[in-house]
């Protein structure tokens, strides 16, 4: 068997509105809740199960996830019809712009728990087959 990351907890002031956000933004489903957990699952099968938690206890962490071409565009509007501040750069020193890191697109924004969440249209060290 191959090693392969199943699911995450991730801690939010709110599970249900931290897991409604992301599923919004990247046009998947809220599952289930089961226990204290309100899962969204990612088309690899990977679970993000969010957990509410005393807001002084969430230390920030970053996720990404890399879309197609047509999920980006889509997310990107959601994000901006929302009024959702956004960034080229995971340091905030290029607001209201996107990236093109690997010949893609990328954006930074967070969640309502103030996680740093990114969508990417290329993996990170990114190469058209043939080029060197």
């Amino acid at each position: 068997m191959s090693v392969a990351l199943n699911h995450t907890i991730i801690h939010s002031r709110d599970n249900r509105e931290s897991a409604a956000f992301l599923a919004h933004v990247l046009g998947l489903r809220v599952g289930t809740e089961w226990g204290p957990f309100v899962p969204v699952e990612t088309a690899n099968g990977v679970t993000l199960d969010f957990a509410t938690v005393p807001a002084a206890s969430i230390t920030p962490q970053h996720y990404a996830f890399l879309l197609s071409e047509e999920e980006f565009d889509a997310a990107f509007e959601k994000i901006r019809s929302a009024g959702i501040a956004y960034w080229a750069d995971p340091h905030g020193k290029h607001p209201g712009e996107i990236n093109h890191n690997d010949g893609g697109r990328g954006v930074y924004f967070t969640d309502p728990a103030g996680h740093g969440m990114e969508i990417i249209t290329r993996p990170y060290g990114y190469q058209e087959d043939g080029a060197s």
